[in-house]
């Protein structure tokens, strides 16, 4: 049997480098999971399974290593909602994908959204044509926020755009 404390050292450390990885694929990557994500998300399980227990098949052993996955889940959330500099590296800022009606390019291509996925979040919001859609914004979570030319935005609303407007 594994110590319990090497079972909590492989865990925390599996769960940030999972973290770094999925950081990396992209915040579209785990907004709109396809079948073939969820076999790669399973198949990470799976193999990262060995390397948190160091072997160790027992219940208690899986419990800890749930335990720490979870704690260190709740953890990662407190310290992102107190100290902003660490909340950017656990998940990235809004991103404009649509602006006035135009598509805006860098940000499609540095987010991999495609003009298709826009097209469908507007079909979602009863919109036919990208023109009519005042802003799109890929959101922190992945999913695609459409605002429609006709609804009056609020001011707190256009700030915002203007403020996506602005970022690199």
């Amino acid at each position: 049997m594994v110590p319990w404390w090497e079972i909590v050292l492989r865990t925390a450390v599996v769960y940030i480098a999972v973290l770094v990885l999925l950081r990396i694929a992209g915040k579209r990557e785990l907004g709109q999971m396809s079948a073939v994500d969820l076999v790669v998300i399973l198949v990470i399980s799976n193999a990262v399974q060995n390397a948190m227990t160091g072997g160790d098949n027992s219940l208690v052993g899986g419990i800890l290593a749930a335990s720490v996955l979870v704690g260190m889940n709740l953890l990662f959330g407190r310290i992102a909602n107190r100290v902003p500099y660490l909340a950017h590296l656990f998940s990235s800022e809004p991103t404009l994908l649509v602006d006035e009606g135009k598509l805006v390019e860098k940000h499609l291509e540095r987010e991999n959204v495609s003009r298709e996925d826009i097209e469908m979040s507007a079909r979602e919001h009863g919109l036919d044509d990208l023109k009519d859609v005042r802003a799109a914004i890929l959101e922190r979570d992945g999913s695609i926020s459409i605002i429609p030319m006709q609804l009056g935005a609020t001011q707190r609303t256009q700030r915002r755009i203007r403020q996506l407007r602005n970022r690199p």
